[in-house]
């Protein structure tokens, strides 16, 4: 089984993607790729754009991603509420492959973090509102606040009992389910 880790954010020091790395260590056995935003820098997302240039080859690479994931791992960064930019750029380009969902129905665990006490709920919210509209196969998800408190920068782990046992929950989970799909 292939898990695909996204972090949404572009930042080096991501704690999304400090998230994202440890949920997908939570597999055992299984191929990981994490994704770095960085590799997907696109211009802007404009139709004017699209239509002059087509669709940049790497919002297809991140596609081609997603069509070679058995699960998919999405911590998103919340910037006032909603997507990163960076994030935001590559789901639109990509949402502009013709005859593709964005997600393509690959199930995932859509997670989110931030230092404060929602952690990083509403980006949480919209995704739930829009991922399925883009084929987004959500089988949970997951928020962890206070991510200074809660996460062990050293060990790069969850150190809050309670929210460490709910992520390893969610991720037995979603490896059922894709046992199950395999069948």
């Amino acid at each position: 089984m292939k898990i695909l880790a996204i972090a949404g954010s572009n930042s080096d020091t991501s704690i999304n993607r400090q998230l994202v790395t440890y949920a997908a260590s939570l597999f055992e056995n299984e191929e990981i790729e994490v994704v770095d935003m960085n590799d997907f820098e696109m211009p802007i997302y404009k139709h004017q754009r699209e239509v002059e240039s087509g669709v940049p080859h790497q919002a297809k690479e991140f596609a081609a991603k997603i069509d070679s994931a058995d699960v998919l791992l999405i911590s998103l960064s919340e910037h006032n509420g909603t997507y990163t930019t960076a994030f935001k750029n590559v789901f639109d380009w990509t949402s502009r492959i013709k005859e593709r969902a964005v997600w393509n129905e690959v199930p995932m665990i859509l997670m989110a973090t931030a230092p404060g006490a929602r952690g990083g709920l509403g980006v949480l919210e919209a995704a739930e509102k829009r991922f399925p509209l883009h084929g987004g196969n959500i089988i949970d998800t997951f928020t962890l606040p206070f991510f200074n408190d809660n996460f062990d920068k050293e060990a790069q782990k969850i150190s809050n009992f309670e929210k460490d046992t709910e992520l390893k929950e969610k991720i037995n989970k979603i490896s059922q389910v894709e046992t199950i799909l395999e069948k």
